[in-house]
């Protein structure tokens, strides 16, 4: 479903909407081109909207017979969630990740793309425009066959012994009472630096890439995960729900869950967050 040819094609339109869309407005924006949805942490903007509309355009064109689920639509009619159990592939589109730093201006923004079918990723791109120099940062993934940063393959690796693996992990305002506790077990455990997350596609990327050690999300939205999810795997990293099984697409995980860059520190920080939990054993 998914080859060379067919992938260039998908980083070209995304390149492309995101210079029309998405770049002209940073540092750009009006307050009236920004507003609150669930929340003050949960923004969207006139970019967000625009750079979603013309993917939802361009990306079924790439593969006939796709359909997209795009944060945006689904705010707007959650019913669109749903695709993601259905037969047909599914794009899943985070227009632009790491919304309130676009708003601030600064560089910690991404948009992300991840082609699905049947719950299986098969593809993910992650661009960056700010970061990297000229052309900006593009990670791509494709399952079975390896991960990319700007054409350069990605590895993750292992941690060198006993070294302290940072963790990026949920904003508070996003986590239950029960999930807020299962977190704070890694600002107590021994060999764990946690801090809060950022953009998590970008997030993502740095696990793929061995820059951090691993992540800890309390929230399941498929844009937010999808792209990075497939980054890491194929990068050599490994992630778990909290009951131990794969993250599902379509919801219904346990969490909070784990991502590591490779599978040890995925099950290490699984085992902190278990640990936390209510009723789990003293």
């Amino acid at each position: 479903m998914i080859d060379e040819q067919l992938a260039a094609r998908v980083e070209a339109a995304v390149r492309a909407v995101v210079a029309a869309e998405v770049v002209p407005r940073w540092r750009r924006l009006a307050r009236h081109e920004v507003s609150a949805k669930s929340g003050p942490h949960d923004l969207v903007t006139v970019a967000d909207r625009a750079a979603e509309e013309r993917l939802a355009e361009e990306l079924p064109a790439l593969l006939p017979g796709s359909v997209v689920v795009g944060e945006e639509a689904v705010h707007a009619d959650p019913s669109r969630y749903d695709a993601l159990a259905g037969d047909a592939p599914v794009w899943i589109v985070d227009p632009v990740d790491g919304t309130r730093q676009f708003v601030r201006g600064e560089t910690g923004f991404c948009t992300l793309v991840a082609l699905a079918h049947r719950g299986e990723l098969l593809a993910s791109w992650t661009y960056a425009p700010a970061r990297g120099g000229p052309g900006g940062t593009v990670a791509h993934a494709r399952r079975g066959a390896g991960a990319w940063v700007n054409g350069v393959p990605l590895k993750a690796g292992s941690p060198e012994p006993g070294a302290v693996t940072e963790v990026a992990c949920s904003h508070p305002d996003y986590t239950t009472p029960e999930q807020k506790r299962a977190l704070s077990g890694l600002w107590s455990a021994p060999g764990f630096a946690p801090r809060a997350c950022g953009a998590a596609g970008l997030e993502y990327l740095a696990v793929a890439s061995g820059e951090l050690g691993g992540l800890a999300f309390s929230w399941e939205h498929s844009w937010d995960h999808a792209a990075g999810l497939l980054l890491v795997a194929e990068a050599g990293g490994a992630h778990l729900t909290l009951t131990g099984e794969s993250f599902r697409l379509a919801g219904g995980n346990a969490l909070p869950f784990a991502v590591g860059r490779d599978p040890d520190t995925a099950r290490r920080i699984l085992g902190v967050l278990i640990a936390g939990r209510p009723g789990a054993a003293a």
